[in-house]
This record gives structure tokens, C-alpha cells and sequence, in this order.
């Protein structure tokens, strides 16, 4: 599971983890990004090229508990496009405990 903040200094690890999943066959790659926090450009370009070379396989890559923050960066920098992304679930809205 991604969690924190998602930059240049993990994007290494990140693609390893898409690559990977996309080799070993996996028609849709989910990236979970409900416990993230802050992504950068660098990121969802990494993000962007994987979800372009999956669709040359006929495969996807899929962003998935995308926050305002997250969704707010893929429309300025215009990769909204280019990448799926999943709507936002309306039941997770937070409970009042009492």
C-alpha cells in the first residue's frame, strides 16, 4: 500500500512496482492512493507513461482514492486525460462518533 508523500525520490520504487504488475500479466494495475498524501508532477508523469504503455498491451493502469489534492494537480498539470481515474466513493463520508 502507497502512503505519504508520493515525489522524485520514490519514483524508482513505484515504477518497479507498476512494471512489475503489468508483466506479470495483470489486465488492470491499480495504484491505491487513498493513503497518500501529496503527489508531485514527476510522479503522475511516471504514472501517465505506465497507463500509455499499458494501453499498447491492451492493459490499464487505474488511479484509485485519488484526494482533492491529488485529482486538483492531475487537472493543472493536464494529465487528467491520460490517466483513469476512479470517481470517488460517496459512502466515505467520515462517521461522528458520538
Amino acid at each position: 500500500m502507497l502512503g505519504g508523500t508520493l515525489d522524485v525520490r520514490c519514483t524508482a520504487t513505484l515504477r518497479a512496482l507498476v512494471y512489475d504488475a503489468l508483466a506479470e500479466g495483470h489486465d488492470t494495475v491499480v495504484v491505491d492512493l487513498a493513503d497518500v498524501d501529496s503527489v508531485d508532477v514527476t510522479t503522475l508523469k511516471l504514472l501517465a507513461v505506465a497507463s500509455r504503455s499499458a494501453q499498447r498491451q491492451g492493459r490499464r493502469v487505474v488511479l484509485r482514492g485519488c484526494n482533492s489534492g491529488v485529482r486538483r494537480l492531475l487537472h493543472l498539470s493536464h494529465l487528467r486525460a491520460l490517466l483513469a481515474v476512479e470517481p470517488p466513493h460517496r459512502f466515505e463520508t467520515p462517521v461522528r462518533a458520538v
